[in-house]
This record gives C-alpha cells, sequence and structure tokens, in this order.
C-alpha cells in the first residue's frame, strides 16, 4: 500500500508552503507527492518561485512527483496555465479538470479525486487514454471502490484516506463575498483562513468548511481502520490530504498501522492528538452519511490480523 501526499488545497503562506515540502521531503514515509495550486489560479504566483526547488528537494529524496491541474478551469488565462502545465514531460500530471484530458491523451497520466469516476466503465475510459493512477471520489462506498479497484489492473486505484474532504468548487469565491469583496479583488482574505473557515447551521451546528472556491467538510475524513479492508478490496494508494497539522506524524502513524508495527487503536490516539478539535468521518466508505463515524466497523479489517511477535502481519 503506497501513500500519497495530496496538494495543499488552502492558501498558506509562501515560505510556509515551501517549508512544509521540504519536512515532507525528508521526514514523511510517503511514496508521492502530487504539488500544485489545483483550487485557485490567483494563489498560483506566490508559490511559483518555490516549486523548483520544492521539486527538486522531493525528487531528492525519493518521492515521485505530481503536478496538480487545476480543479475548474474558467478563464482563458486558466486555459494556458494548464496547457502549459500538459507540456511537461518531466512529471507526471494529475488531471482535475477533463479540460486538461485533451492534452494528456495517450500519455502516462493521474486522475485526481475531483473527476468523477463513479463506475468501473468510466475508469476503463480513463485508462484507456494513459491514466495510470485514479484517485477516486470520497463520497464512494467500499463496494464501488472494490469494483472498480478489481477492473483496473494496471492502474493503481487510489482513495482519499485523510483530510477534510473536497465537496464542490464554484467559479464564485465564498471568501471574498463574505468579506464584501468581488473575487477579482478579493485581497486573498481566504489566506486568513488556513485550515478553512468553518461554517455552522442555524442552529449553530457545525457544517462545512469554507475554503476560497471551494466547499469542504467540516469533518475530517479519517479511512485508518479501513485500510486493511480496502487493501483487500484492491486498492493499492491512499492519499492524506494536507490539513494544519503535523503531516509527516499523520504520514506515519498510517505507515505504521499499515505496516502493522502499530496497533490501530494506538494509532487513532495518536492521530486525536496530532489533529484536535475535529472530528473524524469514514460514512461514505460504509454507505453511511459522510459526516458520521462508524466506530463499530473502524478497524475491523485491521483487528482481525493483529501482528505477531516482530510486527509481522498474519
Amino acid at each position: 500500500m503506497q501513500l500519497t501526499l495530496g496538494p495543499v488545497l488552502y492558501n498558506w503562506q509562501p515560505g510556509q508552503w515551501r517549508d512544509f515540502y521540504f519536512r515532507i521531503a525528508e521526514e514523511a514515509p510517503v511514496d508521492v507527492v502530487a504539488i500544485g495550486e489545483v483550487v485557485c489560479s490567483k494563489r498560483s504566483p506566490f508559490f511559483a518561485g518555490h516549486m523548483p526547488a520544492v521539486i527538486e528537494r522531493l525528487a531528492a529524496c525519493g518521492k515521485q512527483v505530481v503536478l496538480g491541474s487545476l480543479i475548474l478551469v474558467s478563464l482563458q488565462r486558466e486555459r494556458r496555465q494548464m496547457a502549459e502545465l500538459a507540456a511537461n514531460t518531466d512529471f507526471m500530471v494529475e488531471a482535475n479538470d477533463l479540460s486538461c484530458l485533451g492534452a494528456l491523451a495517450d500519455r502516462p497520466h493521474a486522475i485526481g479525486p475531483f473527476v468523477n469516476v463513479y463506475n468501473e466503465a468510466a475508469a476503463a475510459y480513463f485508462a484507456g487514454r494513459g491514466a495510470r493512477r485514479i484517485c477516486l471520489p470520497p463520497e464512494l462506498p467500499l463496494d464501488s471502490i472494490r469494483t472498480i479497484a478489481t477492473a483496473l489492473c494496471d492502474v493503481t486505484t487510489e482513495v482519499f484516506a485523510f483530510g477534510r474532504l473536497p465537496l464542490a468548487i464554484s467559479a464564485r469565491c465564498y471568501h471574498a463575498r463574505l468579506h464584501k469583496l468581488s473575487k477579482d479583488n478579493c485581497r486573498f482574505i481566504c489566506e486568513q483562513d488556513p485550515d478553512g473557515l468553518p461554517v455552522a447551521t442555524l442552529d449553530g451546528e457545525p457544517f462545512l468548511a469554507m475554503n476560497g472556491v471551494q466547499t469542504m467538510s467540516h469533518a475530517c475524513a479519517n479511512l485508518l481502520g479501513e485500510a486493511g479492508a480496502l487493501a483487500a478490496a484492491g486498492v493499492r494508494a491512499l492519499r492524506l490530504s494536507p490539513q494544519q497539522c503535523d503531516m509527516v506524524a499523520v504520514a506515519r502513524i498510517f505507515r505504521d498501522v499499515i505496516d502493522g508495527s502499530r496497533t490501530y487503536e494506538d494509532g487513532m490516539r495518536q492521530l486525536s492528538r496530532v489533529y484536535p478539535d475535529v472530528p473524524f468521518a469514514n460514512g461514505f466508505v460504509h454507505g453511511e452519511p459522510g459526516a458520521a463515524f462508524i466506530a463499530d466497523k473502524a478497524g475491523a479489517s485491521l483487528r482481525a490480523r493483529r501482528p505477531q511477535a516482530g510486527g509481522a502481519m498474519r
């Protein structure tokens, strides 16, 4: 089972963004790192100067680098940016919007979780056009994941396993609207909420998180307990989405639990300490409401293969 670190979805300070990836390169037990601004093209210039050094550091430390495309392409400027990205031949490109696929046809590439791959026919279509990795949308239940993964023998099937869930993208900027600013003159106000802006219902119940033009879940997806079942279903990679917490520690916990050197129960205790005050959710994979955490099912596949002496798994 590989571990993939997804792109930073939030508007972090450029120095923080660079240092985050430097530490990931040197310390995190992840196999693949997807980078690039995928949410808002207006943010891209802030990180562009750091991209070469970040890519060089990641590659030097043995990480496979994947360059992510925008989730929503709506302007001529953004179309040109995606064309330039697709013209890159040094690294695999992850398509998060169908407008990027024409330039990637018949070249090895990845499909991100923002593309609607809901059945094996859709997955086979993308695989036939050159997709070698497909990260499935986070709302799929385990049965659908198994069906798709089983049908894709030569493609790495990946599942979104940690982080606030990306639910929707819009041409409007919610952060700008909240502060009575236009999208074109947003003043990059989203940088004030580097882990998303919490949104509550009229009754004061936590509901969603706002990230510029993106709507995200309030709860943090956590499929640590489902890692064994996902592996049995044919999933070959789990995606960890960067949050405002120690993502190196998150990656180590997932790696240790998957490899059998740490119990699921201890892993959950540690994750709760690393990312406190945010509820965990695994409802989608169990066919339940996405915000739910089905505690009695989480960890079942891992508990069934307790470590033997020395950490080997039965």
